[in-house]
């Protein structure tokens, strides 16, 4: 064989392997030709997460009525950063960031891998802001409590991306748009808080604020018309917003799950209980 063949042969051979290589990456962010259907989940509280009882058994079966996802973004309540962040590394922790509860809880663990590739994705999608690459952060228990009941096998890839606090909700409600092609590449994306969440005025009963319900249905009311500006300005709601929503984080969730909504999509709910007093549990699927 000529030398400038050789070179040619191997040059070509080089070449091959490099793109074998790059499709193995890509292969996963693929247009699937179909949408995944986008997910609000009231979280409450993280026993959830190792309880049976009626919120954990919804989640249970809206897992299994749902398409496997190639991976799984969830924007949970907690997880808040100056600026924008997404977890982009391999194997990401399980952050157990509450105390007072059982050993039980501690132990739980939720080993599903991350997805760097999504991460970057996810990253390259976004152009109303930089967002960061973190290999620091993990799934916080607004993330885990909810996934290990809906994928208990923890094999689908998971990353987060985080609440900037310092923006108001039109903010997020507009960044959340632009993750709209992440649903045509099999991605589910979930966010994670409580349309009431009031930790302060808690009740140890089944009995439930007046203001507290009075917001919940309004929300409820809006999100069934498809009228979305009315809750992204929900302060306007007066006395009941202010108690229902004290601190924004649980309620910010909701807003990238209905900015991704596509006109005409179906909407229901599939929990949708007041607990102890000051905590919806209404959780919403779009698609």
């Amino acid at each position: 064989m000529k030398r400038r063949n050789f070179i040619q042969l191997v040059a070509t051979s080089i070449a091959m392997t490099s793109l074998t290589s790059f499709k193995k990456v890509t292969d996963g962010l693929e247009t699937t030709g179909s949408r995944m259907p986008v997910l609000f989940v009231g979280h409450g509280n993280p026993m959830n997460a190792i309880e049976e009882n009626e919120f954990s058994r919804a989640w249970n079966k809206i897992g299994k009525e749902l398409p496997l996802p190639k991976a799984i973004l969830c924007v949970s309540a907690h997880w808040q950063t100056k600026g924008t962040k997404v977890t982009a590394m391999a194997k990401p922790k399980t952050i157990h960031d509450f105390s007072g509860f059982p050993q039980e809880l501690f132990d739980k663990q939720y080993p599903a891998p991350g997805s760097p590739e999504f991460a970057g994705e996810t990253k390259k999608i976004i152009r109303s802001t930089t967002v960061e690459l973190n290999d620091d952060w993990g799934l916080d228990h607004g993330c885990w409590s909810v996934l290990a009941r809906m994928f208990p096998d923890a094999t689908v890839p998971v990353f987060q991306l985080s609440l900037d606090y310092s923006q108001p909700p039109e903010y997020h409600y507009q960044l959340a748009k632009e993750l709209t092609g992440l649903r045509k590449k099999g991605v589910l994306i979930v966010g994670s808080g409580n349309i009431v969440h009031n930790l302060g005025m808690l009740q140890w009963n089944d009995s439930v604020y007046d203001w507290a319900t009075e917001f919940d249905e309004r929300i409820k009311k809006l999100i069934l018309s498809g009228d979305h500006q009315p809750i992204i300005h929900y302060e306007k709601f007066g006395a009941a917003a202010k108690l229902a929503v004290p601190t924004n984080e649980h309620f910010l969730p909701l807003l990238y799950a209905l900015a991704l909504q596509e006109k005409n999509e179906p909407v229901s709910f599939y929990a949708e209980k007041t607990m102890m007093g000051s905590i919806s549990m209404r959780s919403v699927k779009m698609g």
